[in-house]
Protein backbone atom coordinates (compact mmCIF):
# COMPACT_ATOMS: atom_id res chain seq x y z
CA UNK A 1 0.00 0.00 0.00
CA UNK A 2 1.20 3.57 -0.97
CA UNK A 3 1.42 5.99 1.65
CA UNK A 4 -0.66 8.20 -0.60
CA UNK A 5 -3.72 5.81 0.44
CA UNK A 6 -3.05 6.11 4.49
CA UNK A 7 -5.93 8.06 6.11
CA UNK A 8 -4.70 8.95 9.03
CA UNK A 9 -8.16 8.11 11.20
CA UNK A 10 -8.94 4.67 9.64
CA UNK A 11 -6.09 2.46 10.75
CA UNK A 12 -7.53 0.28 8.01
CA UNK A 13 -5.78 1.82 5.73
CA UNK A 14 -2.63 2.37 7.75
CA UNK A 15 0.57 0.54 5.97
CA UNK A 16 3.18 -0.92 7.45
CA UNK A 17 5.57 2.13 7.61
CA UNK A 18 2.75 4.39 9.36
CA UNK A 19 1.78 1.34 11.66
CA UNK A 20 5.01 1.45 12.90
CA UNK A 21 5.37 4.97 13.46
CA UNK A 22 2.34 4.72 15.55
CA UNK A 23 3.32 1.75 17.66
CA UNK A 24 6.49 3.68 18.23
CA UNK A 25 4.87 7.28 19.57
CA UNK A 26 2.82 4.84 22.03
CA UNK A 27 6.19 3.43 23.68
CA UNK A 28 7.70 6.61 23.57
CA UNK A 29 4.56 8.02 25.50
CA UNK A 30 3.79 4.91 27.24
CA UNK A 31 7.73 5.18 28.93
CA UNK A 32 7.35 9.07 29.78
CA UNK A 33 4.68 8.84 31.57
CA UNK A 34 6.66 6.46 34.30
CA UNK A 35 8.80 10.18 34.35
CA UNK A 36 5.87 12.27 36.10
CA UNK A 37 5.74 9.67 38.77
CA UNK A 38 9.46 9.61 39.27
CA UNK A 39 9.56 13.33 39.56
CA UNK A 40 7.01 13.18 42.06
CA UNK A 41 4.93 15.13 39.31
CA UNK A 42 1.28 13.30 39.97
CA UNK A 43 -0.24 11.04 42.25
CA UNK A 44 -2.94 8.01 41.63
CA UNK A 45 -4.10 8.39 38.03
CA UNK A 46 -3.81 11.66 37.50
CA UNK A 47 -1.58 13.87 34.59
CA UNK A 48 -1.04 13.00 31.26
CA UNK A 49 1.96 12.93 28.77
CA UNK A 50 0.70 12.96 25.09
CA UNK A 51 2.41 13.35 22.13
CA UNK A 52 1.82 14.40 18.14
CA UNK A 53 2.17 12.21 15.11
CA UNK A 54 2.12 14.18 12.40
CA UNK A 55 0.56 13.46 8.79
CA UNK A 56 -0.52 14.77 6.08
CA UNK A 57 -3.97 13.24 5.82
CA UNK A 58 -4.15 14.72 9.34
CA UNK A 59 -2.47 14.79 12.55
CA UNK A 60 -3.14 11.71 15.69
CA UNK A 61 -1.99 12.42 18.78
CA UNK A 62 -1.46 9.30 21.66
CA UNK A 63 -2.44 9.69 25.11
CA UNK A 64 -2.94 7.29 28.09
CA UNK A 65 -6.47 6.00 28.85
CA UNK A 66 -8.81 7.88 31.63
CA UNK A 67 -8.07 6.39 35.07
CA UNK A 68 -5.54 3.79 34.52
CA UNK A 69 -3.01 3.39 37.22
CA UNK A 70 0.33 3.99 36.32
CA UNK A 71 1.94 0.82 36.61
CA UNK A 72 -0.80 -0.77 34.04
CA UNK A 73 0.29 1.80 31.36
CA UNK A 74 2.61 -0.40 28.60
CA UNK A 75 2.60 0.87 25.22
CA UNK A 76 -0.68 -1.23 24.34
CA UNK A 77 -3.01 0.68 26.62
CA UNK A 78 -2.15 4.04 24.77
CA UNK A 79 -4.96 5.17 22.70
CA UNK A 80 -4.54 7.33 19.57
CA UNK A 81 -7.20 9.95 18.75
CA UNK A 82 -7.25 12.60 16.16
CA UNK A 83 -7.16 16.54 16.29
CA UNK A 84 -10.83 16.64 17.41
CA UNK A 85 -10.35 14.31 20.73
CA UNK A 86 -11.82 11.43 19.17
CA UNK A 87 -10.97 7.84 19.85
CA UNK A 88 -9.27 6.41 16.47
CA UNK A 89 -7.65 3.93 17.95
CA UNK A 90 -8.08 1.74 20.98
CA UNK A 91 -10.09 -0.15 23.45
CA UNK A 92 -10.47 2.50 26.34
CA UNK A 93 -11.45 5.31 26.91
CA UNK A 94 -9.41 8.31 26.43
CA UNK A 95 -8.07 10.74 29.29
CA UNK A 96 -10.47 13.41 30.48
CA UNK A 97 -8.04 16.25 29.38
CA UNK A 98 -7.58 14.71 25.58
CA UNK A 99 -9.83 17.69 24.50
CA UNK A 100 -7.83 20.19 25.49
CA UNK A 101 -4.47 18.40 24.27
CA UNK A 102 -6.11 18.45 20.92
CA UNK A 103 -7.36 22.08 20.56
CA UNK A 104 -4.06 22.54 21.48
CA UNK A 105 -2.68 20.55 19.11
CA UNK A 106 -4.76 21.74 16.15
CA UNK A 107 -4.19 25.45 17.28
CA UNK A 108 -0.74 25.39 17.92
CA UNK A 109 1.20 23.39 14.94
CA UNK A 110 4.60 23.82 16.42
CA UNK A 111 3.73 21.70 19.28
CA UNK A 112 4.49 18.09 19.73
CA UNK A 113 3.85 17.26 23.10
CA UNK A 114 1.32 18.36 25.66
CA UNK A 115 1.89 17.35 29.32
CA UNK A 116 -0.49 18.39 32.51
CA UNK A 117 0.44 17.52 36.11
CA UNK A 118 -0.81 18.00 39.57
CA UNK A 119 2.65 19.36 41.44
CA UNK A 120 2.45 20.38 44.30
CA UNK A 121 3.97 23.96 44.28
CA UNK A 122 2.82 24.66 40.66
CA UNK A 123 -0.55 23.92 41.34
CA UNK A 124 -0.39 25.97 44.48
CA UNK A 125 0.52 29.08 43.01
CA UNK A 126 -2.40 27.57 40.45
CA UNK A 127 -4.79 27.52 43.29
CA UNK A 128 -4.01 31.10 43.91
CA UNK A 129 -4.31 32.86 40.37
CA UNK A 130 -0.84 33.79 40.69
CA UNK A 131 1.98 33.88 38.42
CA UNK A 132 5.63 32.88 39.31
CA UNK A 133 7.34 35.65 38.84
CA UNK A 134 11.15 35.30 37.48
CA UNK A 135 13.52 35.58 39.78
CA UNK A 136 15.52 32.61 38.88
CA UNK A 137 18.42 32.58 35.79
CA UNK A 138 16.51 29.07 35.61
CA UNK A 139 13.42 30.65 34.77
CA UNK A 140 14.84 33.02 32.34
CA UNK A 141 17.00 30.26 30.46
CA UNK A 142 13.95 27.65 29.89
CA UNK A 143 10.38 29.87 30.50
CA UNK A 144 12.05 33.13 29.34
CA UNK A 145 9.94 35.22 31.73
CA UNK A 146 7.71 34.35 34.49
CA UNK A 147 5.06 31.16 34.32
CA UNK A 148 1.78 32.91 33.55
CA UNK A 149 -1.67 31.71 34.62
CA UNK A 150 -4.83 30.78 32.39
CA UNK A 151 -8.40 31.16 33.11
CA UNK A 152 -10.23 29.46 34.91
CA UNK A 153 -12.34 26.16 32.55
CA UNK A 154 -13.82 23.35 33.46
CA UNK A 155 -12.45 19.80 32.51
CA UNK A 156 -14.48 18.20 29.55
CA UNK A 157 -14.51 19.86 26.54
CA UNK A 158 -12.10 22.39 24.36
CA UNK A 159 -12.19 24.83 27.37
CA UNK A 160 -8.55 23.90 29.21
CA UNK A 161 -7.06 23.74 25.68
CA UNK A 162 -8.55 27.78 24.71
CA UNK A 163 -6.96 28.09 27.98
CA UNK A 164 -3.68 27.04 27.12
CA UNK A 165 -3.27 28.50 23.92
CA UNK A 166 -4.76 31.62 24.07
CA UNK A 167 -1.88 32.33 27.05
CA UNK A 168 1.41 30.43 25.56
CA UNK A 169 0.44 31.39 22.00
CA UNK A 170 3.00 33.70 20.67
CA UNK A 171 5.26 34.33 23.84
CA UNK A 172 8.27 31.99 24.98
CA UNK A 173 6.87 30.17 28.18
CA UNK A 174 6.12 26.63 27.48
CA UNK A 175 4.03 26.44 30.81
CA UNK A 176 1.18 27.57 32.19
CA UNK A 177 -0.98 27.35 35.66
CA UNK A 178 -4.36 27.37 34.66
CA UNK A 179 -6.18 28.90 37.54
CA UNK A 180 -7.77 25.70 40.53
CA UNK A 181 -6.41 23.24 38.08
CA UNK A 182 -2.87 22.83 37.60
CA UNK A 183 0.34 23.63 35.27
CA UNK A 184 0.42 21.99 31.61
CA UNK A 185 2.90 22.22 29.38
CA UNK A 186 4.57 22.07 25.81
CA UNK A 187 6.90 21.28 24.29
CA UNK A 188 8.13 19.57 20.34
CA UNK A 189 8.00 16.71 21.53
CA UNK A 190 6.52 14.81 24.61
CA UNK A 191 9.95 14.37 26.06
CA UNK A 192 10.44 18.34 25.97
CA UNK A 193 7.33 18.84 27.50
CA UNK A 194 7.95 16.69 30.32
CA UNK A 195 11.37 18.52 30.86
CA UNK A 196 9.31 21.47 30.82
CA UNK A 197 6.82 20.11 33.59
CA UNK A 198 9.76 19.12 35.53
CA UNK A 199 11.20 22.55 35.52
CA UNK A 200 7.72 24.54 36.37
CA UNK A 201 7.65 22.67 39.75
CA UNK A 202 11.20 22.91 40.69
CA UNK A 203 10.93 26.87 39.87
CA UNK A 204 7.43 27.04 41.74
CA UNK A 205 8.65 25.32 44.46
CA UNK A 206 11.85 27.29 45.09
CA UNK A 207 10.43 30.36 44.63
CA UNK A 208 7.93 29.48 47.15
CA UNK A 209 10.61 28.84 49.43
CA UNK A 210 12.38 31.89 48.64
CA UNK A 211 9.10 34.23 49.16
CA UNK A 212 8.73 32.95 52.71
CA UNK A 213 12.11 34.33 53.67
CA UNK A 214 12.02 37.49 52.29
CA UNK A 215 11.43 39.90 49.54
CA UNK A 216 11.74 38.71 46.36
CA UNK A 217 14.67 40.17 43.69
CA UNK A 218 13.23 40.32 40.08
CA UNK A 219 16.04 39.93 37.55
CA UNK A 220 15.94 42.78 34.81
CA UNK A 221 14.28 42.36 31.66
CA UNK A 222 17.50 42.81 29.84
CA UNK A 223 19.32 40.15 31.43
CA UNK A 224 16.23 37.63 31.61
CA UNK A 225 16.41 38.23 27.70
CA UNK A 226 20.12 37.58 27.67
CA UNK A 227 19.41 34.61 29.29
CA UNK A 228 16.91 32.98 27.35
CA UNK A 229 18.61 33.89 24.27
CA UNK A 230 22.03 31.97 25.11
CA UNK A 231 19.95 29.27 26.64
CA UNK A 232 18.06 28.71 23.68
CA UNK A 233 20.53 28.89 20.66
CA UNK A 234 24.21 28.44 22.43
CA UNK A 235 24.19 26.07 25.72
CA UNK A 236 24.59 22.35 25.44
CA UNK A 237 24.71 20.23 22.05
CA UNK A 238 22.09 21.93 19.90
CA UNK A 239 23.92 25.23 19.45
CA UNK A 240 22.38 27.24 17.09
CA UNK A 241 20.98 25.07 14.95
CA UNK A 242 17.94 24.43 17.69
CA UNK A 243 15.49 27.66 18.09
CA UNK A 244 13.25 28.23 20.91
CA UNK A 245 9.84 26.14 20.73
CA UNK A 246 7.80 29.45 20.79
CA UNK A 247 9.00 32.84 19.18
CA UNK A 248 8.80 36.35 21.15
CA UNK A 249 4.96 37.95 19.17
CA UNK A 250 2.38 39.94 19.58
CA UNK A 251 -0.44 38.45 21.92
CA UNK A 252 -2.72 35.95 19.59
CA UNK A 253 -0.13 35.17 17.17
CA UNK A 254 1.78 31.93 16.36
CA UNK A 255 5.44 30.10 16.04
CA UNK A 256 5.48 27.90 12.69
CA UNK A 257 8.92 26.46 14.30
CA UNK A 258 8.38 22.53 14.05
CA UNK A 259 10.49 19.87 15.48
CA UNK A 260 10.28 15.85 14.70
CA UNK A 261 12.35 14.82 17.50
CA UNK A 262 11.21 11.69 19.07
CA UNK A 263 14.45 10.71 21.24
CA UNK A 264 13.61 9.81 24.69
CA UNK A 265 16.93 9.09 26.06
CA UNK A 266 17.68 10.90 29.60
CA UNK A 267 18.88 14.59 29.44
CA UNK A 268 20.23 16.96 32.17
CA UNK A 269 17.65 19.32 32.97
CA UNK A 270 20.47 22.12 32.54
Amino acid sequence: MSTSTVISTDPTTWDRTFRAEVARTREVVARLHAELPRWELVVWTAGNVSQRIRHASGDLLVIKPSGVTYDELTPEAMVVCDLEGTLVEGDRQPSSDTAAHAYTYAHMPEVGGVVHTHSTYATAWAARAEPVPCVLTMMADEFGGPIPIGPFALIGDDSIGQGIVATLGGGRSRAVLMQNHGPFTIGRDAKDAVKAAVMVEEVARTVHVSRQLGELVPIPQADVDALYERYQYVYGQGGASRAPLTAVAAPGSTSSTTSSSTDTTPEDAR
